[in-house]
């Protein structure tokens, strides 16, 4: 997202922790770092904005002060001490590091026994959308879908949760959920990039990849959602959509995805 003259804004999070339990400590840390989010002062984390990215800190600061923390979430833009571009290259050492440690974890879609229960955010839009789609077609084709509410839900035993708080698959630094998906069961599909940088911009409402098709996926899942009530029509709706746009990428030349 764009501030004023061009500016980038960015999500903080500022917190204090108590001294004691050390746990707590650790805890708020793997958490961090669960999110993908980059420290710019010891107790000053960032992220680029987002509804997720939003959401997700707002659990946490939640956390932090129901353990006896305070912390606050403010919108900002950098002015001095840091640019926008060492954020940004910060932000990619951090999904650098986070796949190496990851890397244990990819899997083959295989490897998911079929007919798991996904559970997500229920009003779902486009990330969600998108990363049902490319469950079901290329996951775990019998993938069943459970919406929530977005606070406190505890997942059941055998379910994986995607674009939601705490979730095994979410947004990690830059990457939407679909594209953290993409890259943790090492889908090599030049089309499933293609797709995850259209999802990427609509979701974080900037133009990182500035793909030509972006606009008109937006305005298609805008009228999805407007259209469709139940998150279940949505998914629907969508995956028509997706596969659609995933085979006009898949015939492009090499050089045009």
């Amino acid at each position: 997202m764009q501030g004023r003259a061009g500016k980038r804004r960015w999500l903080l999070l500022i917190h204090q922790l108590p001294p004691k339990p050390d746990y707590v400590r650790v805890k708020v840390r793997r958490r961090l770092r669960r999110l993908g989010a980059v420290p710019i002062k010891k107790t000053v984390y960032a992220l680029p904005i987002s509804d997720e990215a939003l959401e997700d800190f707002a659990w946490l600061r939640r956390e932090i002060e129901g353990d006896g923390g305070s912390a606050v979430i403010v919108e900002a833009e950098l002015v001095e001490g840091i640019t926008d571009e060492e954020l940004d290259t910060m932000l990619e050492s951090e999904r650098a590091g986070d796949g190496e440690r990851e890397q244990a974890r990819v899997m083959r879609p295989d490897a998911i026994r079929p007919g798991r229960t996904w559970v997500t955010r229920e009003d779902v839009h486009v990330d969600r959308i998108a990363s049902a789609w490319l469950i079901r077609r290329f996951i775990d084709k019998k993938a069943r879908f459970k919406f929530v509410g977005a606070r406190g839900y505890r997942p059941k035993r055998g379910e994986l949760r995607f674009d939601m708080f705490d979730a095994e698959y979410t947004h990690v630094a830059e990457d939407c959920t679909f594209q953290t998906l993409v890259r943790r069961f090492a889908l090599k599909d030049r089309a499933l990039r293609a797709i995850g940088e259209v999802v990427h911009d609509i979701d974080f409402k900037d133009d990182r990849f500035n793909r030509r098709e972006t606009a008109g996926a937006a305005a298609f899942i805008r009228g999805i959602v407007q259209s469709n009530a139940a998150d279940r029509a949505r998914l629907e709706r969508g995956a028509a959509l997706l596969d659609d746009l995933y085979g006009f990428f898949s015939k492009l030349p090499g050089r045009n995805v």
